[in-house]
């Protein structure tokens, strides 16, 4: 088939890989200059368990409280704008937080997330050890907890991970200061979760690395192109897109839409509303001042809901969730980022220069889980919404949305995964 995919990011060019060792003739379509230049470029590349990554999904990761901060409920900033429209997607997130609550139980959006990590995993690996990739990977994450009632909480959620086959060890406070020996002393640590098959790595590295290998295969990318609209086939699977500076549209036999936060506008004409919801979060990432002071594993602050992780030469911080449009950088979100970095690995980094600092919007169903598979309209598929958890997902998704374009078993049940399934 000639299939089209808007939108190179990790998911694009996943997808355009997975879609061209399949065999088909594919086209990528980016109005950037290169990959990876916005959702995938400042993450924190955690390729741990995707239910211990910091907003994934409802239940988990929301603290009752944060024990550093008394009092605050670690909830998403309102931001401006669609006042109405963010208080509806955060009524819908806590109660599916109250119903995993009040169950205690594995769900089975659990069980689905899961299930995509593990083969995500193993599709990255057997990638990078093929053609012998280095993107700054780090082996081993840890997931550091505050308290035991944080522990509590997340007992769903490690039933879910033990009942996958994952791997992990409960590590009391001692236990953990041995196996990340450069945690500050004032750091307040009652244990933490070791996944010693997890880890994280450069995001946009691997996304570029990945593109070489799609482009090796066939795959065409087209950047600098943006698309303005999409134009669904009559009948069949034919459809189209029409590109901003040509008149006539451009045939494809399928088109994949991996476009992120520009999606909801593409599909809005043809009558699509998507449940998605933008999630606006920050990354800093600082040259290294001393490679002892740094963590020795990919870090999930759960008390912060925070990623710390080193990636070459640089400390990177990944924090924050704001709803609404996307606005000036929280002041006090980043001062808090810089603070726990200093109290959990004091020392690591150099925060006096060199500083850069990423401004990311990661587009979220009220699920936690992405939207895969048929639209609706003739024609268009998509691959959206993956949240927090795109870097650890990625490779299972493309995989996942090939098979079903090509009508091939899959290796998991995609009915919850279904972009139609929320009605």
């Amino acid at each position: 088939m000639n299939i089209a995919i808007v939108g190179a990011g990790s998911i694009g060019v996943a997808t355009a890989h997975a879609l061209a060792q399949a065999g088909h003739e594919v086209t990528v379509y980016e109005r950037h200059g290169t990959a990876a230049e916005e959702a995938s470029f400042g993450h924190a590349g955690w390729l741990g368990p995707s239910l211990l990554q910091p907003w994934s999904l409802p239940g988990t990761s929301t603290p009752r409280r944060s024990p550093t901060l008394p009092g605050r409920q670690a909830l998403p900033r309102l931001g401006s704008g669609g006042l109405a429209s963010q208080l509806g997607w955060l009524w819908q997130w806590r109660q599916a937080r109250r119903g995993l609550l009040r169950n205690g139980q594995p769900t089975p959006a659990m069980a689905a997330l899961e299930a995509l990590t593990q083969h995500s995993q193993q599709l990255q690996q057997s990638l990078w050890r093929q053609w012998e990739f280095d993107p700054e990977y780090i082996a081993g994450s840890l997931v550091l907890l505050g308290s035991e009632a944080e522990h509590e909480l997340l007992k769903p959620a490690l039933a879910a991970l033990a009942e996958a086959g994952t791997r992990c060890e409960l590590l009391d406070a001692a236990q953990t200061r041995l196996r990340e020996p450069s945690l500050g002393e004032d750091a307040q640590i009652a244990g933490a979760l070791y996944f010693p098959q997890a880890g994280a790595a450069n995001g946009r590295l691997a996304t570029l690395m990945q593109r070489q290998v799609a482009q090796t295969g066939g795959a065409r990318f087209e950047t600098q192109r943006t698309v303005r609209q999409l134009l669904p086939g009559g009948g069949g699977r034919t459809a189209r897109l029409l590109l901003q500076d040509e008149e006539q549209p451009r045939t494809h036999e399928a088109i994949v839409l991996c476009a992120g936060a520009d999606a909801p506008g593409l599909l809005a004409t043809q009558g699509i509303r998507l449940p998605l919801t933008p999630l606006h979060g920050y990354g800093v990432s600082a040259p290294l001042r001393e490679l002892s002071y740094a963590p020795r594993h990919a870090i999930v602050d759960w008390s912060e809901q925070m990623n710390l992780v080193r990636l070459g030469q640089r400390m990177r911080i990944v924090a924050g969730a704001e709803l609404g449009r996307r606005g000036p950088m929280h002041e006090a979100t980043l001062q808090r980022m810089y603070h726990r970095l200093n109290m959990l690995f004091p020392g690591s980094a150099v925060l006096a220069s060199g500083v850069q600092i990423w401004q990311g919007t990661r587009m979220c169903t009220s699920d936690g889980l992405p939207l895969l598979g048929a639209s609706g309209l003739p024609g268009i598929w998509l691959n959206l919404g993956h949240g927090s958890c795109g870097a650890a997902i990625a490779q299972g998704c493309a995989s996942l949305l090939a098979d079903l374009i090509g009508q091939r078993p899959v290796f998991m049940d995609t009915s919850l995964l279904d972009p139609r399934r929320f009605g």
